[in-house]
């Protein structure tokens, strides 16, 4: 009796651990960044940025980027899918595009720069890590020595003593 109890709590054991960690890679949520931006120099070349497109993303659409704009999405899971909508130059007619990529485990925020991807440039061209800007504030001014305070009364009054009745 004793060992089938202990059977059932590794086994139990078991269960938990690979449904911690099928979880742990199954739901890992993303932010992506979609730029729609000229790449001005990679090995010589330039690619440019598209004149619109249209980011549809679990049949919802997510972004409308002209040229120099970013969009985003939230993703959960490693295989990303997306459908993409381009007008390379105003006037053409738009072309659609179906793109699915693996997504890193590690890494939250990823730019996807959408004209270097579809030219089929390697990943370095690409992709990139977001890492927000953060603002520093700034340092709050002290009063040099002698400068008094905002209303130049600190110290000297400027009266000597005489309330001038």
């Amino acid at each position: 009796m004793r060992g089938k109890t202990l059977l059932i709590r590794i086994a139990a054991l078991a269960v938990c651990a690979a449904l911690a960690a099928a979880m742990m890679v199954i739901g890992r949520g993303h932010t992506l960044y979609f730029d729609n931006k000229t790449i001005e120099d990679y090995q010589g070349q330039e690619y440019k940025a598209f004149e619109r497109v249209v980011v549809t993303v679990k049949g919802e659409e997510v972004a409308k980027l002209g040229k120099r704009e970013r969009g985003m999405a939230t993703w959960i899971g490693q295989s990303f899918k997306m459908t993409l909508e381009i007008t390379e130059k105003k006037g053409d007619e738009p072309r659609t595009e179906e793109v699915s990529i693996q997504l890193p485990y590690g890494v939250d925020g990823i730019v996807i720069n959408l004209p270097a991807y579809l030219a089929g440039l390697p990943e370095e061209a690409w992709f990139s890590e977001f890492v927000p800007m953060v603002e520093e504030e700034p340092a709050e001014e002290e009063p040099l020595p002698g400068e008094g305070d905002e209303f130049g009364l600190e110290g000297d009054l400027g009266m000597e003593g005489d309330l001038g009745v």
